[in-house]
């Protein structure tokens, strides 16, 4: 029997053609409604993220650092000035292979080892993206034309003309106009984060630190259009920056040339202060350091150098060294004993090379005592006793007066405080008290303490700069000037903000002030009446000057000489030998310049000090003298 044959559906098969056009065609429709919605969404909803996207990958906002305000002298010479130089950077973003990179380039130029791991130290520093980051800060045109040739094989390297900070006298304003050192990461902590894109340096010491919010300036930027190298193509749009505010300051550079070659090769400080004005004409410290090196990149054997030396040149002496000043105080104690009433100028004393407190065995010595020589100075008054330097006499006023008094009056000199306006990182020194000595050592004050102190030893600690001030007082006859260094600027200064004026010194009389600088003019004038009766650097500087100069000197102990010891300073080390100061103003009558003079393990204040001092008034002075 034949199979039979199937009926064939036609309208089954045209129903389900149709279900399945229809569900192609919904699908079609449901792509095409998708990809409508995705472009409504990339063209119009998300139209300005993609702009900015895409602008992004051709134009680029670029900062433009400020150029730093300048630093003159009185006389208009710069301090501190702004060098044009082609530096050597590195985009870490477009650069590819980063030390392949680094490789190629120190196949063209030279590029030390220091160089590459100050670049990778700074590249881990938080930046912003796309920022450069210089490997070689300065270029030769020679090598400049190396890179040039070379350009299309280094992506990311891009070589940028930049002002960096030169300071024409080197080492000689170093600490006191300071210096500009790269911005690390505690800098960026603090820093406003907008204010400095794209600088590079800060001010870290000096002058250059304290002003730092004016020289600094305001940011610029400008728009870029670059191409997949990131090489610039051109400006289209640019916001020029504000320079930073120039500063003319009180300093003398011809006085600081004479100041530090009056030093030589000693190590030690000199402050000179205009008593009128109170600005400071010289600041010197040495040993110093070439503060250009901090800016162009120093090595790490010279940094090293630097900080393991002896003589630590990177230690500003002036401002933040604290000494014993010896006889330089012994001033201030005769002041204070006449304020306080305990003695007169007529009160006199037997010296006869030494003092005892009553009841108690411990000899307290004249500077000049030995075995042979312990006769003392015989009768003396306080005016002999400053000429004369009589640590007898002061040992007495120093038992006459309490520790109560002696704090007192000499606070108001500025001893154990900060009184000058703008210079970085002064410190305070030391005035001790009971409170003090307590706190410190857990010991009671003693009348010995007052002996010691009385003489310019035992705690007491100050600065040059310090001692500058308290011969600015004396020449001021009491008056307080408040030592700065900023004279003007050619806008008001973010940072000045000047504090109360002091009021004069009180206790002493008009007369006791002539009379004290009197007295200290016989310290350099009085002479040819014998040995005994000499001021004591009048055969060292008072033989030949033409002005009346006053000053005292000072010799203070490092090391303790035990009792019944004679110091032997041949047989200390060098670092171990006395200081030598001498503080001084001239002319005596009408001051124009008051200084202090401190020579580290110098010996003698007298015989070292004093010639450094009458050097550098004789450099201010006579050249007016002459004029005249």
């Amino acid at each position: 029997m034949a199979p039979s044959l199937a009926i064939k559906d036609t309208s089954a098969e045209r129903n389900r053609f149709s279900r399945r056009t229809l569900t192609l065609y919904v699908l079609v429709l449901g792509a095409m409604a998708l990809l409508i919605g995705r472009m409504v969404q990339l063209q119009v909803v998300e139209h300005e993220t993609y702009k900015t996207r895409s602008e992004d990958n051709r134009i680029q906002l670029q900062p433009i650092p400020p150029p730093r305000g300048l630093i003159y002298d009185r006389h208009g010479v710069l301090l501190a000035d702004n060098k044009g130089v082609a530096s050597l950077s590195i985009v870490k973003e477009r650069a590819g292979d980063l030390d392949a990179t680094i490789d190629r380039l120190r196949s063209l130029v030279p590029v030390s080892d220091d160089e590459v791991a100050s670049f990778r130290k700074r590249l881990d520093q938080r930046r912003r993206p796309l920022q450069p980051v210089a490997l070689k800060v300065t270029l030769s045109e020679e090598e400049q034309a190396v890179l040039a040739v070379n350009r299309h094989d280094l992506p990311g390297v891009q070589v940028d003309t930049q002002l960096l900070r030169h300071y024409p006298f080197g080492e000689l304003f170093a600490h006191v106009v300071g210096s500009v050192r790269r911005v690390n990461e505690s800098d960026l902590q603090r820093l406003d984060p907008v204010r400095y894109t794209g600088t590079n340096f800060v001010g870290k010491r000096g002058l250059e630190s304290f002003y730092e919010n004016s020289l600094h300036g305001q940011v610029g930027y400008r728009k870029v259009e670059i191409d997949a190298r990131g090489r610039i193509r051109r400006v289209v749009d640019e916001q020029p920056p504000t320079a930073g505010m120039n500063i003319t300051t009180h300093l003398d550079s011809r006085l600081q040339i004479a100041a530090s070659a009056a030093l030589g090769e000693r190590r030690g400080s000199i402050v000179a202060i205009n008593p009128k004005t109170g600005g400071i004409l010289a600041m010197v410290s040495q040993p110093g350091y070439d503060p250009n090196s901090f800016v162009t990149g120093i090595s790490s054997a010279e940094y090293q150098g630097l900080v393991t030396s002896l003589d630590v040149p990177l230690f500003d002496r002036a401002a933040r060294g604290r000494y014993a000043p010896g006889s330089t105080f012994k001033p201030v104690v005769g002041l204070a004993a006449l304020s306080y009433g305990k003695t007169d100028w007529q009160d006199t004393i037997d010296d006869k090379g030494f003092f005892q407190l009553p009841g108690q065995e411990r000899i307290y010595r004249d500077w000049n005592w030995t075995a042979r020589n312990a006769g003392g100075q015989g009768t003396v008054d306080l005016r002999r006793a400053i000429y004369r330097s009589s640590n007898v006499y002061f040992y007495d006023m120093g038992s006459r007066l309490s520790i109560d008094e002696l704090h007192e009056f000499a606070s108001q000199f500025g001893y154990g405080s900060v009184s000058s306006i703008d210079v970085a990182d002064a410190q305070p020194g030391l005035l001790p008290d009971p409170v003090w000595k307590y706190g410190a050592k857990g010991e009671p004050w003693y009348p010995g303490d007052n002996v010691n102190l009385s003489i310019g030893q035992g705690d007491l600690l100050v600065t040059p700069l310090q001692v500058a001030t308290v011969a600015t007082l004396i020449a001021n006859r009491g008056q307080w000037v408040r030592p700065r260094l900023m004279l003007s600027s050619d806008a008001p200064l973010l940072e000045y903000d000047p504090p109360e004026p002091l009021g004069p010194v009180l206790g002493p009389s008009p007369q006791d002030w002539e009379n004290i600088v009197d007295a200290m003019e016989d310290v350099v004038h009085r002479g040819n009446k014998g040995y005994g009766n000499n001021g004591t650097a009048w055969a060292y500087v008072g033989m030949d000057i033409a002005y009346r100069m006053a000053g005292k000197s000072g010799t203070a102990q490092v090391v303790e000489i035990r009792q019944g010891e004679e110091y032997d300073e041949e047989l200390l080390d060098e670092y171990n030998r006395k200081h030598a100061w001498f503080m001084a103003f001239a002319p005596a009558d009408n001051p124009t310049i008051a200084l202090a003079v401190l020579v580290e393990n110098g010996g003698g204040g007298s015989s070292v000090a004093a010639p450094v001092a009458k050097e550098v008034v004789d450099a201010y002075l006579l050249p007016q003298l002459a004029e005249r």
